[in-house]
């Protein structure tokens, strides 16, 4: 049986929140005990107003039964610019996908469908933050660096 991609809607809460939370361990490093019930707390709440407004898409990889992948988008505006007149943005997000089942096109083919959600949705500018793993995908993908943003953690 083949593998098979869809687009994520609210009877999928339950299972993007667990798939937030293994690509949260997996990007942090963090053990199997590390307590991510706030976390999963605030990604469900996230989840269920981000899908109900628009605001975000997410697509799930399924092989049989298992989720072995999964990829998101969220979209926001920005103030219009001279490049960017729409102000249209959105960022890509929560990248997985099985170590089983990696190098196998399953990320590149989810960050293809990930950028045409966000044609459909008008967008000017997709962004994202890589991995040293993620990074070669995504300058296949066309991603370049950015070196005019910056950023500052607050709190």
């Amino acid at each position: 049986m083949g593998l098979v991609y869809r687009k994520a809607d609210l009877n999928d809460l339950e299972l993007l929140t667990e798939t937030r939370v293994i690509v949260l361990r997996a990007a942090n490093r963090l053990s199997d005990d590390t307590d991510m019930s706030v976390v999963g707390t605030a990604s469900k709440a996230y989840y269920q107003q981000a899908l109900s407004e628009g605001s975000h898409t997410a697509f799930l990889v399924f092989d049989g039964e298992k989720i072995i992948g999964t990829g998101g988008i969220s979209y926001y505006n920005i103030m219009p610019t001279y490049h960017e007149p729409t102000g249209k943005r959105a960022y890509i997000m929560n990248m997985y996908t099985a170590p089983d089942y990696r190098r196998r096109g399953i990320a590149a083919r989810m960050v293809r469908m990930l950028l045409e959600d966000a044609k459909e949705h008008g967008v000017s500018m997709v962004g994202l933050e890589a991995t040293d793993m993620g990074r070669p995908l995504y300058e296949s993908c066309g991603f370049e660096p950015l070196v005019s943003e910056m950023g500052l953690v607050i709190g």
